[in-house]
């Protein structure tokens, strides 16, 4: 089945996706709900003999619950979309892809990982691989996915030119965030769409993942969840706010992770088993997103907004989440804390080596914004480099290893 669509954009983790079908039976893609997984699966021309077939159809959903196994039996490949909307096809699969272990044979795609990917974690050990979709990116907008990634490359021993003035990340670009619809300039009124997105979400997918009855007090947890973006999680202090006990906040928090509107970052530790013992940091997975649910309208340089810093740091998030995934698969993200004293953004850890960002969403910086990233520098030798990805135009050495970089170039 095809679907035609203006203006297709290739998608950056399109090749891991290739990749992962050349290797595996069954691939399982992920991520937030309407981030650009259908259009991925109907319009790339990489994936055109496929059948496609979507259990948001009532028709297709009630024929896969009748007869799971004959709904997948097929010559070609399949793409199931929203596939944990049928926990019974998956056993099914398992029978099939048993038989006849051919790779490429499933793609199953959906927005909540707690029915798909932990179902198909349990059927389908060893047989499936697993990839994730995040929001457009600012490589992915710009369509230039085949140059070098700018912090890959900085890590791997290559000094930053200086190059020609870069464009700030405007205060839109991050109300707008990365949701293809908004981001795209498809919606004549971005903050509308949002709050559909958000009626959406809680009536449908809410309620299919949780069977919550009174969505008031998890609507509460969201918006509250959105205001503290950026932020280290204090789950706590969240159910205090929210007027829920503790048990209810972290399940309702597991929710929103489950189906892709937050994730924890984990902090950095020298010592990583302790890692699970110390708290993480909490972003909603779409700048623009939180920026709705939080009711923040405007971030410009002029505005006493105090959520400017966060917001612009989700959008960091995203981005640099979106990057790892699709171009550096080996790398992970952290951040960096100690309490009272320093702090760092984010931290790409590869095997023991780091590399150490700081978000800044002024044009300007002074030897305070450096702080964090001097120190995480004096007491992590194998840290490859520090940035201060701040809001203006030009790269700049600092001294050894400590370089101010133009945040769109930082991101790229």
């Amino acid at each position: 089945m095809s679907r035609a669509t203006p203006a297709f954009l290739p998608r950056a983790i399109a090749p891991a996706l290739a990749a992962a079908l050349d290797d595996f039976p069954v691939v399982v893609l992920t991520g937030l709900r309407q981030c650009g997984k259908t259009t991925l699966l109907c319009d790339d021309p990489h994936l055109g003999d496929r059948t496609y077939v979507t259990l948001d159809d009532l028709g297709q959903l009630e024929a896969a619950r009748r007869d799971p196994e004959g709904f997948i039996r097929n010559e070609g490949a399949l793409t199931i979309d929203e596939a944990q909307r049928c926990p019974e096809l998956l056993l099914a699969i398992k029978a099939s892809v048993d038989r006849d272990r051919r790779p490429g044979r499933f793609i199953l795609s959906g927005s909540a990982q707690m029915g798909l990917a932990n179902g198909v974690s349990e059927s389908l050990a060893g047989r499936a691989a697993y990839l994730s979709l995040h929001p457009f990116s600012l490589r992915e907008r710009s369509g230039h996915l085949s140059g070098p990634v700018f912090l890959r490359s900085l890590f791997e021993g290559a000094s930053p030119a200086s190059g020609g003035a870069e464009t700030p990340i405007s205060a839109e670009e991050v109300l707008r965030g990365g949701m293809p619809p908004v981001s795209l300039g498809r919606v004549k009124d971005p903050a509308a769409w949002f709050r559909a997105y958000e009626q959406t979400y809680l009536e449908r997918d809410v309620r299919d993942l949780a069977r919550i009855g009174d969505l008031v007090p998890f609507r509460n947890l969201l918006r509250l969840t959105a205001l503290r973006t950026g932020q280290v999680l204090n789950v706590s202090d969240l159910a205090r706010d929210a007027k829920l006990s503790t048990t209810t906040a972290a399940r309702y928090l597991s929710i929103l992770e489950a189906s892709f509107v937050v994730r924890r970052q984990p902090p950095f530790l020298q010592n990583r088993s302790s890692r699970l013992l110390k708290s993480a940091k909490i972003y909603v997975e779409d700048s623009g997103l939180a920026a709705s649910l939080a009711g923040v309208d405007d971030i410009g340089p002029r505005s006493d907004e105090s959520l400017r810093g966060p917001l612009y740091e989700t959008f960091a998030a995203q981005n640099l989440t979106a990057l790892l995934a699709a171009n550096w698969p080996r790398a992970a993200l952290t951040f960096w804390n100690i309490q009272g004293r320093h702090e760092v953004d984010f931290v790409i850890e590869v095997g023991r080596d780091t590399l150490a960002i700081e978000i800044k969403a002024a044009s300007r910086f002074d030897d305070r914004s450096l702080a964090g990233l001097r120190a995480f520098l004096g007491s992590t030798p194998r840290c490859r480099a520090g940035v201060l990805a701040y809001n203006g135009g030009q790269v700049v050495k600092i001294e050894d290893r400590l370089w101010a970089v133009p945040l769109r170039r930082a991101l790229m």
